[in-house]
């Protein structure tokens, strides 16, 4: 916002409440209400007037509260933002950023806990980031800010409370670039956003029995680094992919498909896909907590496919 005097923010208590997570405090503060907008209680509202901002020359961020609520806004993302720039033969383009969340296990039930991110993904024209540390989250919503397509970024609610490097420095993450978080020889892990944590603490624990794990985050599903996805499961012969979305027709499966066709014959074992049960996410901690993947169900699911029960 110091940098670029077109980008502003709006949305549902991002100003004085610096939203329901505080991870927009002090903001409006910094730069008035003019440019850190609360709105009223309409998605469907605040996303047109960032589509609309964006095609006259504005930078729009859109924070929508939950990820959830993405249901409101299909419209004006998926049937306005996305192809505006093609049915106008490249004439108009559309600079804007939606911030939303994703993740279960915070006992908010079954309307605010889901993760919909592979809604967006599938969708020509739109790009989809998952940061799963605070210095790739730095990176990536920079580049998305100064992006001329429509981008959505994920944040995990959770993650929220994860403490690591960022630098003052300004710099910027390129969309559909893969980072390989862990190196490792036995197994190759590719996960998105909170689920590359999981992931990390699982190659900690199948460590100790003497299985090398590689951890891949993906960042970015759309657009999706096939190559370091496939060179890596090359390598190791062995493949799970992880996210918090539902397993059913989700980023697992796509993930998965992508491994299969591009490392099938270097491949020893089935790729094993993990993601959420396809159940709504239960209000009971108990529950919940069995609907996601866990660092000791992703180690023993590691463990299986390296034949080491």
């Amino acid at each position: 916002m110091r940098r670029d005097l077109r980008v502003f923010i709006i949305g549902e208590d991002v100003a004085e409440a610096g939203t329901p997570f505080k991870v927009l405090s002090g903001l409006v503060r910094q730069f008035g209400p003019e440019r850190v907008i609360d709105s009223p209680i309409s998605e469907a509202g605040i996303a047109g007037i960032g589509v609309g901002a964006a095609m006259t020359g504005m930078r729009p961020v859109v924070d929508i509260m939950f990820g959830d609520f993405v249901t409101l806004i299909m419209d004006q993302v998926v049937n306005q933002a996305a192809k505006i720039h093609y049915m106008s033969g490249g004439k108009l383009k559309v600079p804007l950023v939606i911030r939303t969340t994703l993740g279960a296990t915070r006992r908010s039930a079954a309307q605010h806990s889901q993760s919909l991110h592979a809604w967006f993904s599938h969708i020509p024209g739109l790009k989809v980031a998952v940061p799963s540390t605070p210095y790739d989250a730095k990176g990536l919503l920079k580049s998305a800010i100064r992006d001329d397509n429509p981008v959505i970024i994920f944040e995990d609610k959770l993650m929220y409370q994860l403490k690591g490097p960022v630098p003052d420095d300004d710099y910027t993450i390129p969309f559909g670039v893969a980072d390989i978080k862990r190196a490792g020889t036995d197994i190759t892990m590719v996960a998105t956003s909170s689920m590359v944590q999981v992931a990390l603490a699982a190659a900690g624990m199948l460590e100790k029995e003497g299985i090398s794990a590689e951890v891949v985050d993906v960042r970015t599903t759309a657009p999706l680094d096939k190559e370091t996805i496939v060179e890596s499961a090359k390598k190791t012969s062995r493949a799970i992919v992880i996210d918090e979305g539902y397993e059913r027709y989700g980023v697992t499966a796509e993930i998965a498909a992508v491994i299969a066709e591009g490392a099938f014959y270097n491949l020893d074992a089935p790729v094993k896909r993990m993601g959420a049960m396809d159940v709504p996410v239960p209000f009971s901690p108990a529950l919940e907590d069995l609907t996601v993947p866990t660092p000791e169900s992703v180690a023993e699911a590691a463990k299986k496919l390296c034949g080491k029960p």
